[in-house]
């Protein structure tokens, strides 16, 4: 089943989505938002898939879903928290500043909690009132979860995932430093993210296996291919170990919003990836190309995003439909 809600009011009217995401039908009459029906999903989810097999038959109303009308399947959220589950990824960023990673990074997650208070669409610009601000996309997979309580298992944690989906997770990366030496995380380094037009439950994801989302995260920029790389490898923790990480010392509740961090893979040799222009798969950000770029020239010459520059963010099912939506951004000055 897939889920989105168009834009109304702060929280979006749901609608249930066809596989295709070419067409939509209201489900406000049972569940006027998408929170609302993750509050109550052991009771509210039967009716949406009564709903979901309906608009697939062609029986009921339904009308085009257009991905520009459409907001982040949940505008706001009870929490938003991101991992770092590529450590391939963390490694090269480390590597390229001259530092050791510690062994812990491949045993326990890094995470941080995001502002979580107000989403933009798949479909709208993304701000950027200061270039010198370094402004960079993340192309990650994201899960959404029911109520997960303290201390649960990964297996456990793997049971509450309800929803599956992907996020431009937009960092300001010449901002970071300066707020990471403070020693108290990131604030004004992470501006609103952008979630696809659809969240899909994972029965419907034939390549979702044990955690974790395999296949080609496919990334544009400027119209041009970017990133393929593939989500399911390289992932050193799958989402059940993400989840229980953060439920460790706290309660979950139903709508949490957990990302993967951005998608890396290494190279066929071992070594850092290589662009889609050189046979390689890519990347999913533009840190990433440029600490490659250092490590290998010693000067980073990839620039981070500025207005006018356009970011595409899709993943295709075995039909070449875009199975969540597509998020296709552009930024945008003042």
């Amino acid at each position: 089943m897939k889920l989105g809600s168009l834009k109304h009011g702060r929280d979006g009217r749901l609608v249930v989505v066809s596989h295709d995401i070419a067409w939509c039908a209201d489900a406000s009459h049972i569940a006027p938002t998408l929170q609302a029906a993750l509050d109550d999903w052991d009771a509210i989810a039967p009716k949406l898939r009564a709903l979901a097999t309906d608009l697939a038959h062609d029986t009921i109303p339904k009308e085009r879903f257009h991905e520009h009308d459409a907001a982040s399947p949940l505008p706001r959220a009870y929490q938003w928290a991101d991992g770092s589950a590529y450590v391939n990824h963390v490694e090269l960023v480390r590597k390229a500043r001259g530092a050791e990673m510690p062994d812990s990074f491949w045993e326990d997650p890094l995470m941080y909690q995001g502002g979580s208070d107000s989403f933009i669409g798949p479909r709208d610009d993304i701000p950027l009132p200061d270039t010198e601000w370094g402004c960079d996309l993340e192309a990650e997979i994201v899960v959404v979860t029911g109520d997960v309580a303290q201390g649960a298992s990964g297996e456990d944690a793997l049971d509450a995932i309800k929803l599956v989906g992907l996020v431009n997770d937009v960092s300001l990366r010449n901002l970071i430093p300066g707020e990471l030496g403070k020693g108290f995380g990131f604030v004004q380094s992470k501006p609103a993210s952008a979630f696809s037009p659809v969240f899909v439950t994972p029965d419907e994801l034939p390549n979702w296996n044990d955690g974790k989302l395999s296949g080609p995260l496919m990334v544009d920029l400027n119209g041009q291919p970017f990133g393929r790389a593939d989500a399911g490898t390289d992932m050193t923790f799958d989402f059940g170990t993400l989840v229980a990480h953060l439920a460790r010392t706290r309660n979950l509740v139903a709508g949490s919003i957990i990302g993967s961090g951005t998608v890396s893979n290494r190279d066929e040799d071992g070594g850092p990836g290589k662009p889609i222009s050189e046979g390689g798969l890519g990347y999913s950000c533009l840190a990433e190309v440029r600490m490659v770029e250092k490590i290998l020239g010693g000067e980073m010459k990839t620039p981070f995003l500025k207005p006018g520059d356009t970011v595409k963010i899709w993943m295709e099912d075995e039909h070449g439909h875009a199975t969540f939506g597509t998020i296709e951004q552009e930024v945008v000055g003042e």
